[in-house]
């Protein structure tokens, strides 16, 4: 039996999540959305360096 190949699985599911995104970013685009800049930097989270 051959051995399954979970790189390409892996890729191949990051590769649609990535594509999901970008279309829903487009949609957001074109609805008129000042939220896309808001909701990208709500993604990382600020850090703050403490002296």
């Amino acid at each position: 039996m051959a051995k399954p190949n979970y790189s390409f699985e892996k890729r191949k599911k990051e590769m649609e999540r990535t594509k999901k995104k970008d279309e829903k970013k487009q949609r957001k685009l074109e609805r008129g959305g000042d939220d896309v800049e808001t909701t990208e930097s709500a993604d990382e989270p600020e850090t703050v360096a403490e002296p």
